[in-house]
């Protein structure tokens, strides 16, 4: 009888091990095909205006030019010696991770559109190696860029009247804004903080693997 209990057992435990190892095998087919969702900021609802605005090779940038691409908005001003070169030092690190992939891009617009013209954002650019294709400097109507900041993007940017402001002239925020292929917002990353880029890195992976 011993050798049948034996075997008995044998086949237990078998079985058990082929049922330990498909509950596995299913377990990690399972959490790796449920993605990690980002959330869209905002009211419901609310989504990137048109815009119509200049980049710094003089063309006329619109929001087609962005449809069904992902992108990363910021605000600064070129002649900036407080947190600018810092911002665009770290979004330089966005845009070397994503260097030549045509469906993402970083639109960095202005606060000081007088001072800043196309020629002084081309100039700003090249320190920077930045792809005008990819990497847009845009200027424009100042109302325009200030609006464009605070109604469809959720960030500040305007004229400083108080004095008080680090730079004298400008208020602008020092977040990165992560816009999705069909211009929802979201993600915002502070933009002087490097782990808080590294995530804004990782996010935008997260948003190519998204269908839209």
């Amino acid at each position: 009888m011993r050798p049948m209990k034996n075997k008995t057992s044998l086949i237990l435990l078998v079985f058990f091990m082929l049922l330990g190892i498909a509950f596995l095998g299913y377990y990690y087919k399972v959490s790796h095909e449920i993605k990690p969702q980002l959330p869209v900021l905002g009211n419901p609802g609310h989504h990137i205006d048109t815009f119509s605005f200049i980049n710094q090779e003089g063309k006329i940038i619109t929001n087609k030019d962005v449809k069904g691409k992902i992108y990363v908005a910021e605000y600064f001003f070129a002649t900036c010696k407080s947190m600018c070169p810092k911002m665009n030092h770290n979004m330089k690190t966005v845009y070397d991770a994503f260097k030549g992939q045509k469906d993402i891009m970083i639109l960095s617009h202005t606060v000081d559109p007088k001072r800043d013209s196309a020629a002084a954002l081309k100039a700003y650019s090249q320190q920077f190696g930045a792809d005008p294709n990819q990497w847009l400097f845009l200027t424009g109507d100042k109302q325009k860029l200030y609006d464009m900041a605070r109604y469809s993007y959720l960030i500040n940017a305007e004229a400083d009247t108080t004095g008080l402001s680090v730079d004298k002239d400008f208020i602008h925020d020092n977040h990165f804004m992560l816009v999705d292929r069909n211009g929802y917002i979201r993600g915002e990353y502070d933009g002087l903080d490097v782990e808080s880029v590294k995530k804004l890195i990782s996010d935008i992976k997260i948003l190519m693997d998204e269908k839209e």
